[in-house]
């Protein structure tokens, strides 16, 4: 049963996602602020974090770049009525995996909740199943029947990042930070030698397809299910 923390401290909007959730049998902790969050996780294993931003003692951003900094990887899905280009730019550079606006939709937060919590899965799985297709992080591989694709690390993780969120949109600068290092020399040629390479390889395989979003970055196109395995 997944652990989903619910960090807000509007009681009522607290305790209508709890009552939501735990409906979906997940079991739910709450916290009115980052500080009290921050205590929940010394002592309880969570798989999932909702969090206002705006709150007393410890706000969500805060909060957030504590979490990172200890190296604690979990979904955090941030809920605010801050919804300008720039707050959800902070959001996300701070380590956010998703952003929703007050007021929110239920359903829409069910949705996400779903998606999140599949996607962890997936990375702590560190192995990646599409149809007849799967991803191995252990021995960065990718098969299809009989036939086994060896990549490099760089390529590998490329792949595996864009196939594990597909239809979402990676920046050149997100590919960049997060599989190079932000204080790599590479430059962003890097990356389009690397996807050039990986559509080269892959280009009879319609399973799943790299698509370049002119003046933004990639995505990945997943042509039926998507799932973690052993």
């Amino acid at each position: 049963m997944p652990k989903i923390l619910v960090v807000e401290d509007d009681i009522d909007l607290n305790n209508l996602i709890r009552t939501v959730l735990e409906g979906k049998g997940h079991e739910v902790f709450s916290a009115q602020n980052g500080k009290i969050a921050l205590d929940t996780l010394d002592t309880t294993h969570i798989d999932l974090i909702i969090s206002d931003i705006m709150m007393p003692q410890l706000d969500g951003f805060s909060m957030l770049t504590d979490l990172r900094q200890a190296n604690m990887e979990m979904p955090v899905l941030l809920i605010t009525a801050k919804g300008s280009l720039a707050d959800k730019s902070k959001g996300f550079s701070s380590g956010a995996d998703d952003y929703m606006v007050k007021p929110i939709d239920i359903k829409e937060l069910e949705l996400r909740v779903n998606a999140l919590l599949r996607r962890s899965r997936i990375a702590n799985e560190r192995r990646l199943r599409m149809e007849d297709v799967i991803l191995d992080a252990d021995t960065l591989t990718v098969t299809k029947d009989q036939d086994v694709q060896i990549l490099s690390p760089k390529e590998f993780y490329l792949l595996f990042k864009l196939l594990s969120y597909p239809g979402r949109v990676f920046t050149r600068f997100e590919i960049m930070s997060e599989i190079w290092g932000y204080d790599s020399e590479s430059d962003e040629k890097t990356i389009n030698v690397h996807i050039s390479k990986l559509r080269s390889r892959f280009e009879n395989w319609p399973e799943f397809e790299i698509l370049t979003i002119r003046g933004l970055g990639y995505k990945a196109i997943v042509r039926g299910d998507i799932d973690a395995g052993k």
